[in-house]
């Protein structure tokens, strides 16, 4: 696929995050010297062609004093995983819930969520609640404490060798 410039240059800008404040989307169509409606017709384009997916927020969970955290995989039936999934995520103390496909043979397991928490103990005694909840006592599942930290930033694209940019008002079509 190729992208236009503004395209590439509204990638690059997202790097680094959204402006924070109360028109973001005007603030780096300014930054890139172009108009709001220019940035949110490409941004929709993006999206639309499945290049950005999501927007999403990073919080410095350690920085605010969560130090216990917590990544609890479930080996779940298939036809249960959508319906445990959704309750497991309207569980307050579930900071993230998704399904993955397991790898045969390596990793058994196809439903994750992540608590955080300020103490290890009240991280485990919240997940004996929600494995008791949902009634999963009986179900494969493993619980993996977090020992390090890396860093947290979006993706870091560059063209590659056989990529172009295209020109400003040149049309572009969709692979």
């Amino acid at each position: 696929m190729e992208l236009t410039a503004l395209q590439h240059q509204l990638i690059e800008e997202l790097r680094n995050g959204l402006p924070i404040c109360s028109h973001p989307y005007r603030t780096l169509a300014d930054s890139i010297g172009t108009s709001e409606a220019d940035v949110m017709n490409a941004l929709h384009q993006l999206m639309q062609d499945g290049l950005i997916n999501r927007f999403g927020a990073i919080l410095r969970h350690r920085a605010l004093g969560y130090q216990a955290n917590a990544m609890c995989v479930f080996d779940i039936p298939d036809q249960d995983v959508r319906d445990i999934g959704k309750r497991m995520a309207a569980l307050s103390y579930v900071t993230l819930c998704y399904q993955r496909e397991r790898v045969p043979g390596i990793w058994p397991f196809n439903l994750y969520c992540m608590i955080h928490g300020r103490e290890k103990m009240i991280v485990r005694a919240q997940i004996r609640h929600m494995v008791a909840q949902l009634g999963l006592t009986d179900v494969p599942q493993k619980v993996l404490f977090s020992k390090r930290c890396f860093a947290q930033h979006a993706g870091k694209y560059s063209l590659s060798p056989t990529s172009r940019v295209i020109p400003a008002g040149e049309q572009h079509e969709p692979a």
